[in-house]
């Protein structure tokens, strides 16, 4: 064997090796998990998973979760149908601003979306007390309910309603919209009879898409359902964490196992259902239709930005009109208004520049590493046989799938005892939160580096591999350069993600490790709305600035790595 031959050998065994490390490191703490929900089974109703399964709580919980998850999910159903059908099918203007607003609440933290309603109705809301609209005082908070939760839960998922059918429409074949139209249909009859029979599987998809995300959710059930003692199963685990004791982590992980088998069944469910309204189309596809909507433009153009006036707009007005107020309950005005607020999260608590390091910290290193990881993985994936492939995108997937609270648990009961052989602990540390974060948004960079590598000619690596280039000498000379705005855009992503995520590390943190999202919740629920209003403001200031610059890198991605980008 030649040199370059077995070092070529030996690169792709290096290659191979971190593959399989990346998947062990993905499925290691969905196994531990499964471990121990289901040890002493032999115990009978002694065991963990029984004594879960006996409890009433947990049906309540249960019920709780799949009613405000199916609530919310209609409502997300309603709201990403408008703006789907609307934008990709008709000839309204504006389409680029209207798709960004509607997308922002999507990635705006849960924690932050409740909180900016719970400043907008009640009795003490600044904003209606400001405009003499507030209810009088005693009055209870509205969105203290099961329709609050699942309200606010369908505002957030309507965004993946809107991608998954946008996605459909998008592929709609022109030639059968126009030989309905030289047929002699109406526009009525277009849409009852071809757009909506044949996006079926997109609204499919949205709709599992939007309840998984709201089963899973815990920033909106935990902010609007604690007080009112209503709870879903994430929020029932936090709280069972709370009285941390004998047998609390076994049954944790039951609940939690409970939690993700709701989840994968709706997965599979909704795989299912897609494959059975699956059409085969031919035809040009991949641009809007525009239908006109003539004397009708702008009324439907008021309705659309109406719906964001009430559900972006109004919120945000009354988070920053929060913030600009001495305490809550006092209305704004001249006298009233201050920065006082501002001035003490930035100035004087130290808990917060404490969680704004902690959280650049994690989102930040767990982009970089990702970034590091994602193109050797990627181009190491498009060389396996396409069920290995397959199968090795899932196990990738599985930590991003599973609701968060799940890989929470997971990771506590992984690293909860030092590591063996170096003897390091993980529990109760920053670096179990960053460990979380690199399992659970590993697939977010991954994929826009799979997309771009898909669509390079490979007559390029052909070329530089004849010429003696090894593996990783192409990855860097040739590929990096090429994919480099794709691979960036997955990392900005990561960090988009993770630096607001709450989640996760509603469970992971400890004293010192507080993240932003956790910081926001935990004033909200000391009675410090003010402050919560001021630090969520930033938040949202540097979510809409990561968005736009998103937007601005747009153009040289492939198509889709910007969910708000045609």
């Amino acid at each position: 064997m030649t040199p370059s031959l077995n070092l070529g050998s030996q690169h792709r065994w290096l290659l191979s090796l971190i593959t399989l490390l990346i998947v062990l490191l993905s499925l290691a703490p969905s196994v531990r998990l499964l471990i121990e929900a289901l040890s002493d089974l032999g115990q009978g109703s002694q065991a963990p998973l029984w004594k879960v399964l006996n409890a009433a709580r947990t049906w309540r919980a249960l019920w709780h979760s799949l009613y405000t998850s199916g609530l919310g999910m209609l409502i997300a159903l309603v709201l990403g149908s408008l703006f789907a059908f609307v934008i990709t099918l008709t000839d309204i203007r504006g389409k680029a601003w209207l798709v960004f607003c509607f997308m922002l609440p999507m990635m705006i933290p849960p924690q932050v979306t409740a909180l900016s309603w719970l400043q907008l109705f009640g009795p003490a809301s600044p904003l209606l007390k400001s405009i003499g609209m507030a209810p009088p005082l005693g009055s209870p908070q509205p969105l203290y309910s099961a329709e609050g939760i699942a309200l606010l839960l369908g505002i957030q998922s309507a965004p993946l309603v809107f991608l998954a059918l946008r996605t459909s429409l998008l592929s709609l074949p022109r030639e059968l919209i126009e030989a309905a139209r030289i047929s002699g249909a109406r526009q009525t009859q277009v849409w009852g009879h071809i757009i909506l029979p044949i996006t079926r599987h997109g609204l499919i998809a949205g709709a599992a898409m939007a309840f998984i995300s709201s089963l899973g959710n815990f920033g909106i059930p935990a902010m609007l359902g604690i007080p009112a003692g209503y709870y879903v199963l994430p929020t029932l685990i936090y709280q069972r964490m709370a009285s941390f004791g004998t047998g609390v982590l076994a049954e944790m992980a039951a609940l939690s196992l409970l939690i993700g088998v709701l989840a994968l069944a709706g997965v599979a469910l909704q795989q299912y259902w897609m494959n059975r309204s699956r059409f085969g189309l031919g035809g040009h596809s991949g641009r809007a239709h525009d239908f006109s909507l003539g004397r009708y433009r702008p009324l439907v153009t008021a309705l659309l930005v109406g719906v964001l006036l009430v559900i972006l707009v109004a919120p945000l007005a009354a988070l920053v009109v929060s913030s600009l107020v001495p305490a809550m309950g006092v209305p704004l005005s001249v006298e009233s208004i201050t920065l006082n607020a501002y001035h003490e999260v930035i100035g004087r608590q130290g808990a917060t520049w404490r969680a704004v390091r902690n959280s650049l910290w994690l989102a930040g290193g767990a982009a970089l590493v990702l970034m590091l990881c994602s193109l050797p993985l990627a181009y190491r994936l498009q060389r396996l046989p396409p069920r290995l492939q397959q199968l090795t995108l899932s196990a990738i997937e599985l930590p991003y799938a599973l609701p968060g609270v799940v890989l929470a648990i997971a990771c506590i009961l992984l690293f909860v005892r030092p590591l063996p052989l170096i003897n390091l602990a993980l529990y109760g540390t920053l670096g179990l939160i960053f460990v979380a974060y690199l399992a659970r948004f590993l697939v977010v960079c991954l994929k826009p580096v799979s997309a771009s590598l898909a669509q390079l000619d490979p007559s390029l690596e052909e070329a530089a591999q004849l010429a003696g280039a090894g593996p990783w000498r192409r990855l860097i000379t040739i590929l990096l350069p090429l994919i480099a705005p794709s691979l960036f855009a997955g990392g900005l992503l990561v960090f988009l993600l993770a630096v607001n995520e709450l989640t996760v590390s509603a469970l992971l943190w400890s004293a010192g490790n507080e993240t932003l999202g956790v910081l926001i919740f935990n004033l909200d629920e000391g009675g410090e709305s003010v402050l919560a209003s001021a630090v969520s403001v930033l938040v949202v200031i540097m979510v809409a600035s990561l968005m736009l610059s998103l937007s601005l890198l747009a153009p040289r991605l492939p198509k889709g790595v910007v969910p708000w980008q045609g």
